[in-house]
């Protein structure tokens, strides 16, 4: 052979050297394993990797499986070299330090030119970690579950558009439905509401839906008895990385008792204070027909005396003129009598003394803090920053905030929730007095001309004495008391009180 010959030849053969240097080198480095199998089953080949895990060649890989496994895997391998079909497995292998760790096996097989199988690669791939982290979440996921059902509340879940997509063991259970699939569930959640919430419920929540707010109802659920029980729902929205919102996660607990009980306390309350206003008025009237009763007897008595006496031929004029002036004396006590019976409508007041109308706003609305929210009402306030002190009777003007503030949160009660705002402002008014109004979102007054008649009321039962009262306390303030129905819906109370009052300790007057 020539020179030239041989250097034509080794260019040639020099690129397919390259090229099993670097499948040789690919293969020793990639990080799993390969293998070749001749047509019989017998292993030629095991990598770089491969060799590490199990400390050497494999001269008897069916050693290093499971013994559990052996059987199965045996027979797929024999299935595949006796068919020529693909070998695919999942089979624990033995490693180096005797830990058997779980591996996915695949093999194909290599045919020559005549279709024959000249041999078997595949690859072992070790997928113990995958299967411990899939193992760990299906773990986590059925600790959640059970936790989720053994939650003794109702608790569900939403998609962004509303859609009901999970409810846990304890609300199927509370509801008596078997719930199926996705649409059996939206079926189940459109019936369980009572017909007077259906719809604030529906409105509530598809408002929080486009919003992203929080919800927060009171509403009643049909129990699985046929009893409709009131509960506390609430639902938060759940948002990935940008904010948006993925789902929602609501719970609703059971306040059924909880409600009665406020309910009867309510109902024991009104009974009680109709019960003292009965008792007050019973009071008032024997007080009346016991002490009026004495000075009109003795008018009575007096005048027949008189009667008598000027009857006489001749008239006895000086015994008239006695018991005559016995009538004025009776007369007048009868007066002094009702004046004083006038005080029993009010405390016995106290000196007054300077305050700031601000602070003592604020301090009556959190002594009614909890009516405001039996109520599902706001308050919101606007106050004269730089406030005058007042020189007032302090229990007396509490006593007309409390009736005021009471009396807008009841007009309220036919009021939407989301609307149901109590606004109280102050402010200076000139250098003479300090204004106070009370602007509610409720139903207005019917018949604002009666408004201050003694025992007009608009609400059942009530005895119609409160604005009145009220009035009388303002005015013995030196101030002014009025009422208006606002524009938009509601009403307005408002009253002012002099900066410098006059030292009035009564309204008795």
């Amino acid at each position: 052979m020539s020179s030239r010959q041989a250097q034509a030849r080794s260019s040639l053969t020099r690129p397919l050297e390259t090229d099993s240097t670097l499948a040789a080198q690919l293969a020793d480095n990639v990080p799993t394993h390969l293998w070749s199998a001749d047509p019989s089953g017998r292993m030629t080949y095991t990598n770089r990797s491969m060799q590490t895990y199990f400390g050497g060649r494999l001269d008897q890989p069916i050693a290093y499986i499971h013994p559990d496994d052996r059987k199965g895997v045996v027979a797929i391998w024999r299935h595949s070299l006796r068919t020529g079909e693909p070998f695919d497995s999942e089979l624990r292998l033995r490693r180096s330090d005797g830990q058997f760790r779980r591996f996915h096996v695949s093999g194909r097989p290599f045919r020559g030119d005549r279709n024959y199988i000249a041999a078997w690669h595949g690859q072992s791939i070790d997928i113990e970690d995958e299967k411990l982290a899939r193992e760990n979440l299906l773990n986590r996921i059925m600790e959640l579950s059970i936790v989720v059902d053994m939650v003794p509340s109702n608790l569900w879940r939403l998609t962004p558009d509303g859609t009901t997509t999970l409810v846990n063991k304890h609300m199927a259970d509370f509801l008596g439905r078997e719930i199926l699939d996705e649409s059996t569930m939206e079926t189940v959640m459109d019936t369980i509401f009572h017909p007077d919430d259906a719809a604030p419920v529906g409105n509530e929540l598809g408002r929080c839906l486009i919003t992203g707010d929080s919800f927060a109802m009171r509403y009643r659920l049909l129990r699985k008895d046929g009893i409709y029980r009131w509960m506390s729902g609430r639902a938060e929205p759940m948002r990935d990385k940008d904010g948006q919102i993925v789902q929602w996660f609501g719970l609703c607990h059971d306040i059924h008792d909880q409600v009665q009980a406020e309910e009867n306390l309510r109902r024991t309350a009104e009974r009680l204070a109709q019960a003292t206003q009965a008792a007050h008025l019973a009071e008032l009237s024997a007080s009346i027909a016991h002490e009026v009763n004495q000075p009109l007897s003795a008018i009575a008595t007096d005048s027949d005396a008189c009667t008598r006496w000027l009857s006489l031929e001749p008239p006895n004029v000086e015994r008239a003129i006695i018991a005559a002036g016995r009538i004025t004396t009776a007369a007048v006590s009868a007066g002094e009598i009702v004046r004083r019976i006038r005080a029993l409508f009010q405390h016995i007041s106290q000196p007054r003394t300077l305050e700031n109308a601000n602070l003592l706003i604020d301090e009556v609305c959190r002594v009614m803090v909890d009516e405001i929210g039996a109520h599902a009402a706001r308050i919101t306030t606007d106050f004269d920053m730089d406030p005058p002190s007042i020189a007032i009777d302090r229990v007396q003007v509490q006593q007309v905030l409390v009736n005021l503030i009471r009396n807008a949160l009841q007009s309220m009660d036919r009021t939407d929730k989301n609307e149901r705002v109590l606004h109280i402002v102050s402010w200076r008014e000139g250098h003479e007095a300090i204004r106070i109004e009370i602007r509610d979102s409720g139903s207005g007054f019917s018949d604002i001309t009666r408004i201050f008649e003694p025992f007009f009321t608009t609400r059942k039962n009530g005895m119609g004495m409160g604005l009145s009262i009220c009035r009388s306390i303002i005015e013995s303030h030196g101030g002014r008391f009025w009422v208006a129905n606002n524009e938009g819906g509601g009403a307005t109370v408002g009253f002012t009180l002099p900066i410098e009052a006059e030292p009035v300790n009564s309204i008795a007057g």
